[in-house]
């Protein structure tokens, strides 16, 4: 890419962007300390272009919604070509709607009957509705580290400090303190803190609402009994299981991380790789529940969305399912993903750097911390060591990769990645961690950890 003194740089768009946009960004994770004057010009594959003439090797992927890859010319297609055809009418019912339902019923276990949302948070909001309205019953119960999206019952424990750890911490300020005492937080992969919470409150708790595996911190693999039992306890109680499989669908598998384990959820809500990075997410489940929504009229919990269903949407959602289908996409990511965790744990260990690196299928993660024992609670990320964590993604930056420079934040491998990249990858990772190491570690953290207790 060209640039002379007419070109508009990252610097001057963003100075731009900061004066009419609240920071300058949409969403409050896309400024990033050191990355501020960042502006994407282009996306492809699995790469994506600077203001600046920069084209990086892309290993955030946006937090998980391109399993294609960027633009992927049959998702795109099939969007584009639904807008030629279809507007969006906002009544009545397509028969890509139709057909996307027919096929989330079919390929996901706990799924009978599905509605539409415009994102994952809007699905997991409508999803603790509809179970308060099922049960009559008012707690919720969440774990430390998951994160279900903005809405005020679940904004809180997502990346506490230590000393947040065991009490509410709300991400956000403007919370109401009773609906935050209407949440029971709770620690992953504690089944007996859940049959204690069940034992005491059983009886009024109307859902519990869990990221099968909590890709918000890195990743954090669930043990196979924590989840048996919660669908033990939330039986037994008469309370509504939601798995949150907003980033495990469809990435780890066609059925969700729900057909990997073999527990069966009532509710499950799904977004991001649905639709290759199209805005689209889903609530699905048992029918008695679903049935509730006012969807049906005259039923209880109100359900609607202007966009929900939006043609261009559904088309990509219907192409990428297609793609996921019939090409051997899963079997590429998972062979690229095991690559990388194991190249990446032999190269800390030549390092002589603790590290211990996780994840699953085409999810990589690197804690700095002492092994061999892989995480599995939040407690245990406590030990990352958040300067080298954070150092190395931005001294990754200076070999043309991306992995988001924020603290326990996931990468991911798409479809579209080649083993040259990852021959890549592991090259400037060596490069960037000595270099890091050298510096004795990342000296300004400050907002390089997102998702933490609240500022009064």
């Amino acid at each position: 890419m060209s640039s002379g003194p007419d070109t508009p740089s990252g610097a001057r768009i963003a100075e731009r962007a900061r004066t009419v946009v609240p920071g300058g960004v949409n969403s409050g994770q896309r400024s990033i300390p050191g990355l501020t004057d960042l502006v994407v010009t282009g996306t492809g594959g699995a790469r994506f272009r600077t203001a600046d003439g920069r084209e990086f090797t892309d290993f955030h992927a946006a937090f998980g919604p391109p399993l294609l890859g960027h633009n992927d010319p049959d998702v795109a297609r099939a969007a584009a070509e639904a807008g030629t055809r279809i507007g969006h009418m906002g009544v009545g019912v397509t028969e890509g709607e139709v057909e996307l339902a027919e096929q989330l019923v079919e390929l996901i276990p706990s799924v009978e009957k599905v509605l539409l949302t415009s994102t994952g948070s809007e699905a997991t909001f409508h999803a603790l509705r509809v179970s308060r309205a099922a049960t009559g019953r008012r707690l919720v119960v969440k774990f430390q580290g998951c994160y279900h999206g903005w809405h005020d019952s679940v904004s809180l424990n997502v990346i506490s400090a230590p000393e947040k750890v065991g009490s509410h911490d709300p991400i956000s300020t403007g919370i109401l303190p009773e609906v935050l005492d209407a949440t029971l937080v709770l620690p992953f992969n504690d089944s007996e803190a859940v049959r204690r919470a069940f034992a005491e409150h059983g009886r009024d708790i109307a859902a519990v609402i869990v990221e099968p595996v909590p890709h918000n911190v890195g990743a954090l693999l669930p043990h196979q009994e924590f989840l048996t039992t919660l669908r033990e306890e939330t039986t037994r109680a008469g309370s509504v299981l939601i798995f949150d499989e907003v980033i495990t669908g469809f990435r780890h598998d066609l059925g969700g991380w729900q057909a990997v384990c073999g527990v069966t959820p009532d509710l499950t809500t799904l977004g991001k790789a649905i639709a290759n990075g199209a805005p689209v997410g889903a609530i699905g489940g048992r029918a008695d529940l679903m049935d509730l929504f006012s969807t049906r009229p005259g039923a209880p919990a109100f359900f609607a969305g202007t966009y929900n269903g939006h043609p261009s949407v559904v088309a990509a959602a219907l192409a990428t399912l297609r793609k996921l289908r019939e090409e051997p996409v899963h079997a590429h990511v998972y062979r690229l993903g095991n690559r990388v965790r194991s190249e990446l744990t032999a190269l800390y260990a030549r390092l002589g750097v603790c590290a211990v690196v996780t994840g699953h299928g085409s999810v990589f993660v690197s804690y700095f911390m002492p092994g061999p024992d892989t995480p599995r609670t939040y407690d245990d990320l406590l030990a990352n060591d958040a300067s080298l964590f954070v150092g190395y993604r931005r001294r990754l930056l200076d070999h043309g990769l991306f992995e988001l420079p924020l603290n326990l934040k996931r990468s991911h491998i798409s479809y579209a990645h080649t083993d040259a990249d990852v021959d890549r990858l592991l090259e400037g990772t060596e490069a960037a961690v000595k270099a890091v190491l050298a510096e004795g570690g990342a000296r300004d953290l400050e907002n390089a950890s997102t998702m933490g207790g609240a500022v009064d």
